[in-house]
């Protein structure tokens, strides 16, 4: 089978997170938190993708998950959502676990945790709270973990040029650009100096579920 396809192997988990991947640095690029997601339906694959765009957007609310939610129902009707399993790089915060759960979506693969806004355990539990009528939403992390922790530390690296006054990066700003740069070479196979679009396969800085710290925590 497809690693685009139904199944739930760890292969097919780490290959279909590779995709959310690619998105997460796409929003890298766009100078937007990188997170990215896929939606894979159980039988036609993947059917919508999307990456945060609160920056472009000028909208808080439009993360990776209702970015891909909103071109597939342009194209799907709702009940399409109800035989997807969702891959997003960083845990779902409150907002997109509702939403996901109140979609009956089949369930959520996550990268990293996310300590600061999280709604599949970090923080709440919104996927599986028993005093909500709609069915629970299972959810599980640790899929291409340190990647997804490797982009975020990319964009944290750097200096907001945007800001009054722009602070110069201290200097362990710059060690973990450095082991993150790294970590990007090693998912992308070049054996270099990494371009800041990237993950990595266990840099030795990797954080543990849960240890995304900020605003990076957004998904």
């Amino acid at each position: 089978m497809s690693p685009e396809a139904g199944s739930s192997t760890s292969s097919d988990d780490a290959a279909r997170m590779d995709l959310a991947l690619r998105e997460a640095e796409l929003a890298l690029r766009a100078s937007e938190v990188p997170v990215g997601c896929v939606f894979v339906h159980s039988t036609d694959g993947v059917i919508g993708r999307g990456h945060n765009n609160t920056v472009a957007s000028c909208n808080a609310t439009r993360h990776a998950e209702l970015e891909a939610i909103d071109r597939i129902l342009a194209d799907r009707p709702a009940s399409a959502l109800t035989e997807c399993t969702v891959y997003v790089t960083v845990e779902p915060c409150i907002m997109c676990a509702s939403a996901l759960r109140q979609l009956g979506v089949r369930g959520v693969v996550f990268g990293c945790g996310n300590d600061k806004f999280g709604g599949c355990g970090s923080v709440l539990s919104v996927n599986a709270d028993a005093a909500d009528p709609l069915a629970a939403l299972p959810a599980r992390g640790g899929v291409r973990e340190a990647e997804a922790v490797a982009l975020l530390r990319l964009f944290y690296s750097q200096e907001n040029q945007g800001a009054p006054v722009p602070q110069k990066r201290t200097k362990m700003q710059l060690e973990l650009a450095k082991q993150a740069e790294r970590a990007v070479s090693q998912w992308h196979g070049d054996g270099g100096d990494g371009d800041g679009g990237g993950g990595d396969r266990g840099a030795g800085g990797a954080q543990r579920p849960g240890q995304v710290r900020g605003p990076g925590g957004e998904s």
